[in-house]
């Protein structure tokens, strides 16, 4: 689909909701196919690139936010809340703290939208300010329990196992099983946190199998969708259970020769052998040699397997 500013508005607003779910690779392609973006646009870019580990780009969409002038109230609060979720990000906690507040003050709450107080609670988790971050971790769990929305609910759980001492293992259990399958993002963020808790505090095999069989899950996720951040926390935890992480399929790619990632492509989407030799300008025979060295630096077994591996949808 062409997009285009004028289309884009009404699907700019559902990316958040393409988000939760999961999608990025998706939400990112059509956001960054608009050449005049809104606050939601810019807004949810800025969300993608943390996900993906895009710093640079990241602040430049921070950059344009911060920019904006004569702002809504509603927008306002936006800009606000991943003008937060940047600088908690980089590391600027204080400046993160004060960016959630602001959307305190601009707008009823709204624990799936504009989950402020849990950005602030980990914000003051890592600066020190450990009593505040657990009240604001009781408060937004409380208000999202009082919405129907699993999604807000999970994240909820999340940032209260991360700012409250007790309970965190049965709080990151309940949040899995209301993101899992649904949400996988946060299920996938949720099973490293686990994860992670059961690598600490485990000795029984099970719990450390359990452990395993979570990160395997969350590895293949983040993998797919390119979270490098994510998939960084997932490493970490395999290797510190003995395990050995996969490679990312984007070092696999990475590893072929110009000639032949472009044959691969070009065989991935359809054409035959001799249509490439024709295309690339190079003997059958080459093509097959080619495609016999991408098969094996893909780790796939052959021409079916190529458009998964090259991640051509």
């Amino acid at each position: 689909m062409l997009v285009t500013a004028e289309t884009a508005t009404t699907p700019a607003r559902d990316c958040p909701e393409l988000m939760r779910q999961g999608q990025i690779t998706d939400a990112l392609a059509f956001l960054t196919a608009v050449t005049d973006p809104s606050v939601d646009t810019l807004a949810s870019r800025l969300e993608c690139w943390l996900a993906r580990g895009e710093m640079n780009l990241a602040m430049i969409a921070g950059t344009q936010l911060a920019g904006l002038r004569g702002l809504s109230p509603a927008d306002a609060a936006r800009v606000g809340l991943v003008l937060g979720d940047l600088a908690s990000a980089i590391g600027r906690d204080d400046d993160a703290v004060a960016h959630y507040r602001a959307v305190a003050e601009l707008v009823e709450d709204d624990p799936l939208a504009l989950p402020w107080r849990a950005g602030a609670a980990l914000s003051l988790m890592r600066s020190g300010g450990r009593h505040e971050a657990a009240a604001l971790a009781a408060e937004h769990l409380a208000l999202a329990r009082s919405t129907d929305s699993a999604y807000a609910v999970a994240v909820a759980l999340r940032t209260a196992a991360a700012c409250l001492a007790v309970d965190q293992s049965p709080r990151l259990r309940e949040a899995h099983a209301l993101a899992d399958g649904r949400f996988d993002r946060l299920a996938a963020q949720l099973a490293t946190d686990l994860a992670g808790l059961l690598a600490l505090t485990s000795t029984v095999n099970v719990e450390i199998a359990e452990a395993i069989a979570l990160l395997r899950a969350a590895e293949e996720y983040a993998d797919a969708e390119d979270l490098w951040p994510l998939h960084t926390r997932v490493r970490r935890l395999l290797e510190r259970l003995g395990e050995t992480p996969h490679v990312p399929r984007t070092e696999t790619i990475a590893r072929l020769t110009q000639s032949e990632l472009r044959v691969a492509r070009l065989a991935a989407l359809g054409a035959t052998n001799r249509a490439i030799a024709e295309d690339v300008g190079v003997t059958l025979k080459a093509v097959e040699w080619h495609l016999s060295h991408a098969y094996r630096k893909l780790g796939i077994r052959g021409r079916g397997d190529l458009r998964q591996a090259l991640r051509l949808g």
